[in-house]
């Protein structure tokens, strides 16, 4: 005999939320690169964070727009960096306006910088809600915990995954499918660090997996393709996987 719920007893969710901030996301990105698209709908993107978070039964939400806002400037610096970090070094990119328009993995890295401001604020539910976005939009999931430096470049972005407390300094580089994760599920581990620590300058290449909260990616090191780390690694090292391309031909021909 199946089981049956009382409809009484299930709680329900605002589902249409996600619609309300992936709106209210790309209006905030919109304003943040251009002025005077914040001085004609600043007004309105306030007011959808304001219904967002009542909605979110989150209170005071006047006093945090106005801390919020007023992160914006450094913000803007922070990103404006990553914008030249990925012109640095994509021998692909013809200005920094191909960068700021076209860059999937420069508008994943806008929306972790404005979603971690959230989270830095104590502000609940609504930063993993706009890196859910981010994530659906860009195919790079960047937990809005993770603490990420200056200078940070993501060519390709899709397929990346940057746990919570994931820590990378300045001027790093990662490509497409790369994992910055934990060894471990458990919800006992909660409060610990699961995810590795990316030093300065270190390049991370496709598909690398890097795991462990205690892992520690040395300074100025290189991390080839396909590589699988468990345990940290010296500065200026350089790690490959060491395999061997066998090539034969179809018989007959």
């Amino acid at each position: 005999m199946k089981e049956t719920i009382e409809l009484s007893t299930v709680k329900n969710y605002s589902m249409c939320l996600r619609d309300a901030v992936e709106n209210f996301t790309k209006e905030l990105i919109n304003g943040v690169f251009d002025e005077q698209y914040q001085e004609i709908h600043g007004k309105k993107t306030e007011e959808k964070f304001l219904k967002i978070l009542e909605r979110l039964r989150i209170k005071e939400g006047d006093t945090l727009w106005t801390s919020y806002k007023n992160s914006f400037p450094l913000i803007r610096q922070k990103l404006d960096l990553d914008a030249e970090a990925a012109y640095k070094n994509d021998p692909a990119a013809k200005s920094l306006e191909e960068i700021y328009l076209a860059y999937p993995g420069f508008y994943a890295i806008a929306v972790y910088r404005l979603s971690h401001q959230l989270l830095q604020m104590n502000v609940p539910v609504l930063p993993r809600m706009m890196s859910e976005f981010a994530h659906r939009y860009t195919g790079t999931d960047i937990h809005p915990g993770a603490i990420i430096g200056d200078s940070f470049f993501i060519d390709h972005a899709t397929g990346i995954v940057i746990g919570e407390t994931t820590i990378i300094k300045n001027n790093v580089q990662i490509f497409q499918g790369v994992t910055l994760g934990g060894l471990q599920v458990k919800k006992s581990l909660a409060s610990t660090k699961r995810h590795p620590t990316i030093e300065n300058n270190v390049i991370i290449y496709a598909n690398a997996t890097i795991l462990g909260g205690n892992v520690v990616i040395g300074e100025n090191s290189v991390i080839g393709a396909n590589v699988c780390i468990r345990e940290s690694i010296e500065k200026n090292s350089v790690v490959t996987v060491q395999y061997e391309n066998k090539i034969f031909k179809k018989e007959g021909l």
